[in-house]
């Protein structure tokens, strides 16, 4: 059947105007006969949003910041373009439960994202996860709700991605892959993975943002930076994937070409390799179980020369094995990693405190952890906003 005959699909995408926002949207503009946008989000950047509204004229536009939200409602463009101005979590949580919209893009950087997923999975919808923190606050509820809802969870990280594709579309017929023996998170290493650790202390906002393969928000290139990033990764993936830790390992790969490994029962291992380039998760977790072709190099096997791997440092880069602690903690210890690495990363990014003091953040936070597991999305943010109060307790206390 040709894309022209295919009914089109009604996107919504969360944190528009973010790096995944803009990457999907250009991968929608090039299959316009297949997607069709329905619903954009944002927080800040209303000209950005404007852009995007001329351009891909949605139905529904959400905005989340008071003040972006006045600019916004005051542009006589939306209401030439007759698009439906929403504001806040309640306007995020009206666009994904639409009957109008497919598909939802969960672009959203950080906690916010939580309600609006969660809302789309309740709804049975497709959902295409970006931001790792809804799946590292409340994994067993929102895999929960997937199950009785019939929602279709798909990652566009580039390494739970891959293991995706690894792992076949035969996967979410099984529920799970019975003959999965372990599944490897390929990590970068960060602008400081050749760097002497006893100058870690002198590292500064902008040589953290300066990430040697990926360009990303400014939050998540310090969490790659500490490893963090991965370590919330691998808590994805035991939800994702429904692996034990154990299950779930880290090697770090400079050039960022293996995006992740899966090892089976039988010796084999599979990898899938692609050049860095997030069009290419995206791509796949949009047109699944097909696959579409988009406009990205594709890689030559000749050019890529030694392919490198190595154990990742946990010395060096503790906030890994913070994660790797959370889940063996469980209760509330994945919202408190979560929590106080955002407070941490944002006083580090304002000046506050220093590179290794995110670290620091985090271990003082694990230390309050509550064997008690939340049961909704109520309490998780109860618990969330308890654990950011305390980091921010702390740096002011020790900063």
């Amino acid at each position: 059947m040709s894309e022209s005959t295919v009914k089109k699909e009604r996107i919504s995408v969360l944190g528009s105007t973010g790096s995944i926002g803009v990457s999907t949207l250009s991968v929608i503009r090039q299959h316009e006969q297949r997607f069709e946008i329905y619903g954009l989000s944002a927080h800040t950047n209303a000209a950005l949003l404007l852009e995007q509204c001329k351009q891909y004229r949605p139905r529904v536009v959400v905005v989340t910041d008071t003040k972006t939200f006045e600019e916004i409602s005051e542009a006589s463009l939306l209401s030439d373009l007759d698009i439906e101005l929403l504001y806040g979590q309640d306007g995020l949580r009206e666009l994904v439960s639409s009957e109008e919209t497919d598909t939802i893009v969960a672009g959203i950087t950080g906690a916010a994202g939580l309600e609006s997923t969660y809302y789309a999975i309740i709804e049975g919808k497709k959902i295409l996860v970006a931001n790792k923190e809804p799946l590292v606050m409340a994994g067993g509820l929102l895999t929960k709700a997937s199950s009785e809802s019939g929602a279709l969870i798909l990652p566009i990280d580039s390494e739970h991605n891959a293991i995706l594709q690894c792992l076949g579309t035969s996967f979410f017929e099984l529920g799970k892959h019975p003959t999965v023996e372990k599944i490897f998170l390929t990590a970068s290493g960060g602008p400081f993975l050749e760097r002497p650790i006893d100058t870690f202390h002198t590292i500064t906002p902008a040589e953290a943002l300066c990430h040697p393969t990926w360009t990303m928000g400014r939050k998540i290139s310090v969490d790659s930076a500490t490893m963090m990033n991965k370590g919330l990764e691998v808590i994805e993936a035991k939800f994702l994937f429904s692996m034990s830790p154990e299950q779930i390992g880290v090697i770090v790969h400079p050039k960022s070409l293996v995006h992740s490994l899966v090892q089976f029962i039988d010796g084999s291992t599979i990898a899938q390799l692609a050049n860095p380039d997030m069009s290419v998760p995206i791509s796949f977790a949009l047109a699944y179980p097909e696959r579409i072709k988009i406009n990205v190099p594709q890689l030559d096997p000749l050019s890529m020369g030694s392919l490198e791997f190595y154990k990742p440092d946990f010395g060096k880069f503790p906030c890994l094995s913070y994660a790797y602690d959370a889940l063996d903690y469980g209760g509330d210890a994945m919202i408190r990693l979560n929590a106080s690495n955002e407070i941490g990363v944002q006083a580090f990014l304002d000046g506050v405190i220093g590179f290794t003091d995110i670290a620091k953040v985090v271990a003082c936070s694990l230390e309050q952890s509550s064997t008690v597991s939340p049961s909704s999305v109520e309490e998780i943010l109860c618990q969330d906003a308890a654990a950011r109060a305390y980091a921010r307790e702390y740096i002011a206390r020790t900063s």
